[in-house]
């Protein structure tokens, strides 16, 4: 009881968000000052350690500027502490549901890091050379510009499109394509869960259940 106590959402919230950012930054860092740009490594016979690099959102998808992209992400984050920390405080929600918006804000978080200081102390050089660290303000790129590291590629199954197909003829087909990252997994696995799981707890979910309440006593 005491251990339980102990534990509260807010610090479950806060142990999750700490150890996805720690895990996805120590990863990022070795394979940025391990592997020169575009190196791969068979772990797996249907997974690879490759680094790549990008600009856009989770899987190397691209939406807007790299300003925009970082500043987005940054106003995301901001609303997922408050509203974390209001559902905390609240007491009123399972622990599964905490631990799913930790994981979401926390992933997000992650690939911010880059963003905003990748750039900084980090230099981007040409393959055959790996990256290294540099005096802050020397990087690569300007500040919120950074680019997001991605390492983790899982190429389950390719195949060649018979010549007699329209357009496709000739030209393979390989599943899953893109590379991601540690947080973009967590977003992934969060986004999941709460999808199947926990959408029931979300405010429009709550509005809506309230208004089913409220009906129902009236009558």
């Amino acid at each position: 009881m005491e251990d339980r106590k102990f534990l509260t959402q807010g610090r479950l919230a806060l142990l999750v968000a700490v150890l996805v950012i720690i895990v996805d930054q120590i990863v990022k860092i070795w394979v940025k000052t391990s592997f020169y740009l575009g190196e791969s490594v068979d772990i797996l016979p249907f997974f690879e350690l490759r680094f790549v690099q990008n600009n856009g959102m989770a899987f190397g998808f691209e939406l807007g500027s790299k300003l925009f992209l970082s500043l987005f992400r940054i106003v995301v984050v901001g609303l997922l502490i408050w509203y974390l920390v209001r559902i905390c405080r609240s007491r009123k929600y399972p622990d599964g549901y905490i631990v799913t918006l930790a994981l979401i804000a926390a992933g997000a978080a992650g690939n911010i890091i880059d963003c905003i200081f990748y750039g900084q102390f980090f230099n981007n050089p040409m393959p055959p050379f790996v990256a290294d660290f540099v005096p802050w303000g020397e990087g690569y790129a300007p500040i919120f510009r950074g680019l997001v590291v991605d390492m983790l590629y899982f190429p389950l199954f390719s195949f060649t499109w018979p010549e007699w197909m329209p357009w496709l003829g000739g030209s393979e087909f390989s599943f899953f394509d893109p590379v991601f990252n540690i947080a973009d997994s967590a977003i992934t696995v969060g986004m999941a869960l709460l999808i199947f799981f926990y959408n029931k707890y979300l405010p429009l979910g709550d509005d809506k259940k309230d208004s089913a309440d409220n009906q129902s006593a009236d009558e």
